[in-house]
């Protein structure tokens, strides 16, 4: 049973096009399968998380990722009882905005755009849903309802300051109330991400040799899942053993986060989903104890994984990639393919040029940014 503070599809907000809904969908279930069925969505296949595409089969890619934080957010909405689909469709978009190359290509690309107001991924991921999707007739992007859009633009919270252009242009077309935190099914779908990373960065780590099963063990929650796994199971196979472990590292942060939030809600009272968004304070976290552990997850995996001499030299490579085709597209922009030519005619100044090859560039893959790398450059 939902929770009346939960965001139900017969009280949406609407979409900034209307649309007839559909007989057998809510807008909601409608908002998740545009999502599934956008390139975008597809081309996650080859972008990083942590290791470059090309570094190996199993390692996760962005899309893989965001399917492994949409099943945790599902579950933990449902425990809530919160909107399971709206969740779902905030999850599976959370990272379409992402660069070729991960953080470090989205950094790179932010320090090229800094003249003409820099990138963030998280306002791209709304400027590909609203506008650079273009597959219907009536309109650009996939005209998301307002609680998914909202939940894109703020699912870490209010935005306030300085907005990033792409967030800010479609704002002031649809206003997402940037200033107040976003839905309970938004902040699940943010909790899921970190959930997500922090387990599976330990298992990627793991196979890439850049630490064993004794180093993790040393860390909190980690050492005691070991723990519980060799007392049940004595001289389990190594894969097995980590398997066992990490699914229980899983589960810890699951279970940690649905009994906090719902301590937090029963405390706040809210009664609706407007009423989470007017609280002033996030209500679905972890609780302090597990925060604390996970910081110390995260220290690990910075020294360990993110700060790994390998890892480090793959991204000096990549990040020359993004620093040599920003400057020639900007130079050369009837370089850019036949569907973008429209745009670059009808861009006014340099700024709005560069946003365009940004736009492009975000939206490779790490193996056709190579490859154009190649082509182009040599």
């Amino acid at each position: 049973m939902r929770a009346t503070y939960s965001c139900d599809p017969a009280q949406t907000r609407g979409r900034l096009v209307a649309e007839e809904e559909s007989a057998h969908r809510t807008c909601f279930q409608r908002d998740r399968d545009r999502i599934i069925h956008s390139s975008a969505f597809r081309r996650l296949k080859h972008k990083t998380q942590v290791f470059v595409e090309h570094e190996g089969d199993y390692f996760r890619t962005r899309l893989t990722h965001s399917i492994e934080v949409a099943q945790v957010a599902r579950t933990m909405a449902g425990a809530l009882g919160l909107n399971e689909e709206l969740t779902e469709a905030i999850a599976l978009a959370h990272d379409l905005g992402h660069t070729p190359f991960g953080h470090t290509g989205e950094d790179a690309l932010d320090a090229l755009m800094q003249p003409y107001g820099g990138f963030d991924h998280n306002a791209q991921a709304v400027k590909i849903v609203t506008a650079l999707e273009r597959h219907y007739a009536d309109f650009d992007g996939l005209n998301l309802t307002w609680e998914t859009l909202e939940g894109l633009a703020k699912h870490n919270g209010p935005v306030v300051g300085d907005l990033p252009h792409a967030l800010s242009e479609y704002n002031a077309r649809h206003d997402l109330e940037l200033h107040t935190h976003a839905s309970a099914e938004a902040q699940v779908a943010a909790l899921s991400d970190d959930i997500a990373y922090n387990n599976h960065d330990l298992h990627d780590g793991l196979r890439a040799g850049l630490f064993t099963q004794d180093d993790i063990c040393e860390l909190p929650i980690v050492g005691a899942a070991f723990a519980q796994v060799d007392g049940l199971y004595p001289k389990l196979d190594p894969t097995r053993r980590m398997h066992e472990a990490l699914r229980r590292v899983f589960g810890v942060m699951v279970s940690d986060v649905i009994t906090t939030s719902r301590a937090n809600i029963a405390h706040s009272g809210v009664k609706t989903a407007q009423d989470v968004r007017d609280l002033g304070s996030t209500t679905v976290l972890f609780s302090k104890d597990l925060w604390r552990d996970l910081k110390v997850i995260r220290k690990f995996l910075f020294a360990r994984m993110y700060r790994a001499p390998s890892v480090v030299d793959m991204r000096t490579r990549v990040t020359s990639v993004v620093e040599n085709l920003f400057p020639l597209f900007m130079q050369q922009p009837d370089l850019l393919p036949s569907e973008w030519r429209a745009d670059v005619d009808r861009a006014e100044g340099k700024t709005e040029l560069a946003r365009i090859v940004a736009d492009y560039i975000s939206g490779m893959t790490d193996r056709f940014a190579q490859q154009e790398h190649d082509r182009l450059l040599g």
